[in-house]
């Protein structure tokens, strides 16, 4: 396993920002984190997001001088929430994980978040972090001692896959390409390595043996057993009403593709919802309503009426059938892994459902083999959904989140784009996915501040795909997690960030009006420490602060419009842009519905 050119790296502006003052060495590895980096390029792995600190300084030398700060590149971040962030929406994009990097146990207690939201999203990172030394006779006074933990990764076991501490530098080895393997296996998630200081910058007795990291990384397809496949397609061919709910499925667009094979040989209505990435067209006639943070209306209906449901990992299917009334009639058929990670912890998983036959299998892999078993559709097609696009809103006047959408979809026009982030006004009414990239889900654990490092990951990922990004955040997790706008101007990395700006964490007020009505208590006080304003804060001027493009505020609608045209234009050249968009603190009569069952309790 030797260090090599990382051919991942399509865009030189990335890799050109930071050059190294003096040639790197090529020399084979003498040190332990020598070992722990060139694993790592050995598993074509081309970013590392990173926040530096002393307790992993070994490894950070390692990947400058003798990897070159190639494959992987670091990418420095100003907090390590960011830095797990960016890692996770880059999961997002390709489906496979890329290298975080924190600084020890304080480092780790900033990522937290980051990587819980990761874990509730299935999303694979692998992250290193660092202690010790562990022989505390050789630890410095002070510092290495409130920075060392005796079980550094108990602070997120219960929310990681798998972690381990290695004591060698052989052991490290191992450690890199297990972890690597385990967070890309599906279910997905976030895996922990925590580096001794002393293995790190030990150095090597003799080297260690060469090994193929390809051979240690064995592809896991789970795939169902004819025999349930067999079931199952006898059960959805007879079916007269079979609704297929569509989780958490890959960006795969041949796995895209063989969905609406299925759903039109069952002429099955499907459900889809913005938890996840887009997983069927919205536009398609078989597609049930618009997808909501939860399931609409006509999903319940659909549901209650349905003969045969297909559960395609939907996440929280257990509160789905309870919001439709309980055990429906009709027979369930369930696929999913994700029982195989499930603790006691957070119960992340939702509620206990009703399943009639249940397939523990890779959903995609599933769909895959109920196509072959069903075969093409003999029914005449349903002629397509046509969706004209709705008139501009008024230039004057005050702007709801319809509005905002309205704008941006005008403005925006035939580009291809992927939709990083939605804010909690968002509603699934405002624009339709018609491809796996067009829109690549929520923040998994509804941890406020995520949007933005997410969609800086999402962006990294998808320079050169011609598509242009689009992240909707409110302002609230805007500014959160805004220091990822610097990582994302530092290494060229072009984002549109639209900022839905209520000046409020509006969703809480919703909370409070709830609690006053029910008390019998004034509800004109509800915006008491919810309202973010007096004095407003100056979204614009937070992104320029940070070197990026800095738009607004806009008040209304002819403002939004030329604030648009002048980011996407910039964005369009290389630049990270940010639109502050002041909209009413309000929710359509539909959003506010899904708050009512549930969507958010904060934001």
């Amino acid at each position: 396993m030797a260090p090599k050119s990382n051919p991942a790296i399509k865009d030189p502006d990335v890799h050109k920002v930071e050059r190294l003052s003096t040639p790197y060495s090529t020399n084979a590895a003498a040190f332990g984190s020598d070992v722990v980096a060139e694993t790592l390029s050995a598993l074509d792995i081309p970013y590392i997001a990173l926040n530096p600190g002393a307790s992993y300084r070994g490894l950070h030398d390692s990947i400058v001088n003798f990897l070159g700060n190639e494959q992987p590149q670091m990418l420095l971040c100003l907090h390590e929430e960011a830095a797990v962030a960016i890692a996770h929406g880059y999961a997002k994009v390709t489906g496979k994980a890329m290298a975080a990097a924190v600084h020890s146990n304080v480092g780790l207690f900033h990522a937290t978040m980051a990587i819980f939201n990761a874990w509730c999203d299935r999303m694979p990172i692998l992250i290193l972090g660092a202690t010790g030394p562990v022989d505390a006779m050789k630890r410095r006074p002070w510092i290495d001692w409130i920075h060392t933990a005796a079980d550094q990764g108990a602070i997120i076991r219960n929310y990681t896959k798998w972690d381990d501490q290695p004591a060698s530098a052989g052991a490290a080895r191992e450690s890199v390409l297990r972890a690597y393997w385990m967070s890309n296996t599906h279910p997905q998630g976030p895996t922990y390595i925590n580096l001794d200081a002393e293995v790190q910058e030990g150095k090597l007795n003799a080297p260690l043996p060469p090994i193929d990291a390809k051979r240690y990384m064995p592809p896991v397809v789970s795939s169902p057993g004819a025999e349930l496949v067999k079931k199952a397609a006898d059960l959805l061919k007879n079916a007269k009403r079979p609704v297929i709910l569509a989780g958490r499925m890959s960006r795969n667009i041949d796995d895209w593709n063989r969905r609406i094979e299925l759903a039109e040989a069952l002429d099955a209505r499907v459900a889809t919802g913005l938890k996840v990435g887009a997983v069927f067209p919205t536009d398609h006639p078989l597609h049930i309503g618009v997808p909501g943070g939860v399931p609409g209306d006509e999903v319940i209906a659909a549901i209650k009426e349905a003969d045969v449901i297909l559960n395609l990992d939907w996440v929280d299917f257990g509160g789905t059938i309870k919001a439709a009334g309980g055990a429906p009639p009709g027979t369930i058929i369930s696929v999913s892994l994700d029982q195989t990670i499930h603790n006691g912890w957070s119960m992340d998983y939702q509620g206990l459902p009703p399943v009639d036959l249940f397939i523990a299998a890779d959903t995609d892999a599933t769909v895959e083999a109920l196509v072959g078993a069903i075969g093409k559709s003999t029914k005449s097609k349903k002629p397509a959904v046509v969706r004209t696009l709705k008139p501009k809103p008024s230039p004057d006047g005050e702007m709801a989140a319809a509005d905002m959408a309205s704008v941006l979809r005008h403005v925006v026009g035939d580009r291809k784009v992927c939709i990083t982030h939605v804010s909690l006004s968002w509603h699934g009414d405002f624009w339709d996915f018609r491809h796996p990239l067009d829109y690549v889900g929520s923040d998994g654990g509804g941890g406020v501040g995520g949007g933005p490092g997410i969609s800086v990951g999402a962006a990294l990922a998808l320079k050169g795909s011609g598509r242009l990004p689009i992240a909707v955040c409110g302002d609230g997790d805007f500014m959160m997690g805004n220091t990822a706008v610097w990582t994302a101007v530092h290494y060229r990395i072009p984002i549109l960030f639209v900022v839905a700006n209520n000046r409020s964490f509006y969703n809480d007020e919703v909370h409070q009006e709830r609690m006053a009505i029910a008390r019998n208590r004034p509800v004109d006080n509800k915006w008491i420490g919810q309202r973010i304003s007096d004095p407003d804060i100056d979204i614009a001027g937070v992104a320029k602060a940070q070197g990026a493009k800095g738009f607004g505020p806009a008040r209304n609608a002819g403002e939004l419009e030329k604030f648009l045209k002048e980011a996407i234009a910039a964005v369009e050249a290389g630049e990270c842009a940010v639109v502050d968009a002041r909209i009413i603190p309000s929710y359509s009569p539909a959003s506010a519905k899904e708050m009512a069952r549930g969507k958010s309790d904060r934001g």
